[in-house]
């Protein structure tokens, strides 16, 4: 069993995440998240041309030319579906935030892209997600994160002690935030299945975080006698070794998901990998700190 001294520079720990957290914040109200069509509304088009060399660029410079609006549409080059399709032809999926209907902007996508063949049967879908939807869609996304943290903070509580729930909350807030901070930083596109990688990896950083708390509960038992630093410390000592075995083997499945999903599955997979380092560090470096500060306070009022 590794022997390091984790708690005694909980205090670095602590400012470490404190800092990024900050960093975060400024990043999310400054720059904000690159939001999807799922949050915003919009118009999602598939189409396939018969040019293999046609770029993400000349499908811009192409669109923009006929309406300016489409300088900010979302454009993904998308991969042939077979190996016979691969050098005949190239197929695009273009998502413009808008309230205009489906069909008026097929129209124009067709038309500016009339000098490279496309007509309607060029067209392969035409997806349309109204204002309201959208709205509907992040409604939902925020009441269930809120729900799953609520259930969290009442099953900690009756499974170990509410210092403990308070401290996995405190933990799982931590991770959301630094990997938002992550998403507004690199301009990753967030969308619906970014919320599935968010409660991934609330769900993910809460069993590390409950790892540590059971052999915490453990150990207080077992170390009647020793400080609440040295039980912790302990504690995170004879985990640490399955924590980063467990977060290391995921990252690697994930970090294959994100180099090979394409644009797709990208931006849940840029969150995972965020969260599965973001949550291994705080399981073991912010959770348990917690927890020591708040039995601290209760046995000093036991004094009083």
């Amino acid at each position: 069993m590794p022997n390091f001294d984790f708690v005694d520079k909980r205090k670095i720990f602590i400012t470490i995440s404190v800092v990024l957290i900050v960093i975060s914040g400024i990043l999310l109200f400054t720059k904000g998240l690159n939001l999807g069509v799922d949050f915003t509304g919009g118009v999602e088009v598939g189409i396939v041309l018969n040019n293999p060399d046609l770029s993400v660029g000349d499908i811009r410079d192409k669109l923009s030319a006929e309406n300016g609006e489409f300088e900010a549409a979302r454009i993904v080059k998308q991969r042939p579906l077979s190996s016979e399709e691969q050098g005949k032809n190239s197929r695009f999926s273009i998502t413009l935030s808008t309230e205009r209907s489906g069909d008026e902007i097929e129209s124009e996508i067709i038309q500016a892209l009339s000098g490279e063949g496309a007509t309607e049967d060029s067209v392969l879908s035409v997806n349309n997600i109204s204002g309201y939807a959208a709205q509907e869609i992040s409604g939902y996304a925020f009441t269930a994160v809120i729900v799953a943290i609520a259930i969290i903070l009442l099953y900690i509580t009756i499974r170990f002690k509410f210092s403990f729930g308070v401290g996995a909350i405190l933990a799982v807030a931590h991770d959301i935030i630094i990997t938002l901070g992550f998403y507004s930083l690199f301009g990753m596109e967030f969308n619906a299945p970014v919320i599935a990688a968010l409660l991934t990896l609330l769900g993910y950083s809460l069993n590390d975080t409950i790892v540590v708390y059971d052999r915490v509960r453990e150990n207080m038992k077992r170390m009647r006698g020793q400080t609440i630093e040295k039980v912790v410390n302990d504690s995170i000592n004879q985990v640490i070794v399955r924590s980063l075995n467990t977060s290391l083997t995921t990252f690697i499945v994930i970090l294959c998901l994100f180099i090979f999903s394409g644009e797709v599955l990208r931006p849940f997979a840029f969150g995972m990998l965020v969260g599965v380092v973001v949550g291994t560090y705080s399981s073991l470096y912010i959770a348990a700190p917690i927890v020591i500060g708040w039995f601290k306070k209760s046995e000093e009022k036991k004094k009083r």
